[in-house]
């Protein structure tokens, strides 16, 4: 492994040790999530200039007006997703800078990541590419529109929000599917958690988040 992927100073070891003590306190469980986050190299997915602050609990920029999540909401999302058991194929809308990517190709057996900023495509999938990970599928996409080849999913989790759920997003649910997704307009956005049954849709307002707007249409 390089150095660059082991991390010094604030971004060693012990720094992320500290990240996962934090979410702990934030209410995180999950022992699977906690311990694929502590071994995850989130430093790695922002620009070098960041590094620093890779393990703080905030957003940061990568560009193109986009964020990587806070620790947090990566922690949150990834699992209210794997709450209800474990997931084979899960659709990612908003691959981003790919750590949301990372951390759930750790987790589930196939990952679909639909992006629809092209240099934010390629730059995730040759960092996860320098991380080993070859259990995701990428796609320069309109997330509105899913990745319907490869439906039906066990799970959907967006790193946008939209003023309300596609419906191609819905019809691409498993019955018994779970999706993750941040709902609203700014400053009002409440994060859901979709569930597919035999009869229909249960949806449950889990708390209230920031994200950056679901955009339609693709950027080269």
């Amino acid at each position: 492994m390089s150095r660059r992927i082991q991390g010094i100073g604030m971004t060693s070891r012990r720094t992320r040790e500290r990240m996962i003590s934090r979410l702990r306190e934030q209410g995180i469980y999950n022992s699977k999530v906690l311990a694929i986050m502590s071994d995850t190299p989130r430093h790695i997915f922002v620009d070098e200039a960041l590094e620093s602050r890779a393990y703080e609990d905030t957003a940061l920029p990568i560009g193109h007006n986009q964020t990587i999540s806070q620790p947090y909401i990566v922690a949150k999302m990834t699992e209210l997703l794997l709450e209800k058991g474990p997931l084979l194929k899960v659709l990612e809308i908003g691959t981003g800078c790919g750590y949301q990517t990372a951390i759930l190709s750790k987790l589930v057996a196939q990952v679909y990541s639909v992006e629809r900023i092209a240099p934010l495509m390629k730059k995730a999938r040759d960092t996860l590419w320098e991380l080993g990970i070859k259990t995701v599928g990428f796609k320069h996409s309109d997330g509105g529109w899913g990745w319907p080849e490869h439906a039906p999913y066990d799970g959907i989790l967006a790193a946008a929000a939209p003023a309300e759920i596609p419906e191609a997003l819905l019809e691409q649910m498993a019955v018994g599917g779970v999706m993750v997704i941040p709902v609203g307009l700014e400053g009002m956005q409440e994060l859901h958690r979709v569930t597919r049954t035999e009869h229909g849709f249960e949806d449950e307002v889990i708390e209230r988040v920031s994200f950056v707007p679901f955009l339609s249409g693709v950027s080269q």
